[in-house]
């Protein structure tokens, strides 16, 4: 298709739903902010203003590997350089693609649909509303309490865990 290879798609909406990030600051990431060794990716928050604040999300250990395979080539050279070059409207059309290849439609298949689904699955799994706060960088827990009214096939699972 283009210098966006397919894998480099998949794998940044990988990023997305396993941090729950957003698509500018996955376009930001480089090979330094994921430590390899110990299963995070540290986000500049772009949201801060002036202010430069990071925050450190633990990712599954699958992503971790594949990240090396992905990405050999960068990490082997210039881990400061963006892992995707390429403009926020050209991945954000991308990530409709895959998420369309993928069977995701309707309202939620774009890139924040994949954030707010980090936030959902992060309340099924029982993540204690301060920690995904952290992760998602909210500045009030209101933002993130929003992710607590879960309502449909959800809300079941929530309420599953009581029984």
């Amino acid at each position: 298709m283009d210098a966006f290879c397919l894998s480099e798609r998949r794998f940044l909406c990988r990023v997305i739903a396993y941090s729950g990030c957003r698509l500018s600051e996955a376009l930001s990431r480089t090979a330094q902010s994921f430590q390899v060794q110990t299963g995070v990716v540290s986000i500049r928050a772009l949201k801060k203003r002036n202010k430069i604040v990071f925050r450190e999300i633990p990712l599954p250990q699958s992503l971790v590997e594949d990240l090396g395979k992905v990405f050999a080539a960068e990490f082997a050279g210039d881990q400061a350089a963006p892992l995707w070059s390429v403009s926020r409207s050209t991945t954000w059309r991308h990530l409709k693609h895959v998420m369309a290849v993928a069977g995701i439609t309707g309202q939620q298949a774009n890139p924040k649909g994949l954030r707010h689904a980090y936030g959902i699955h992060a309340i099924a799994s029982s993540v204690p509303l301060h920690m995904l706060q952290r992760w998602l960088g909210h500045a009030d827990m209101k933002t993130t309490a929003i992710y607590a009214q879960a309502v449909g096939p959800e809300e079941r699972q929530i309420a599953a865990r009581m029984w």
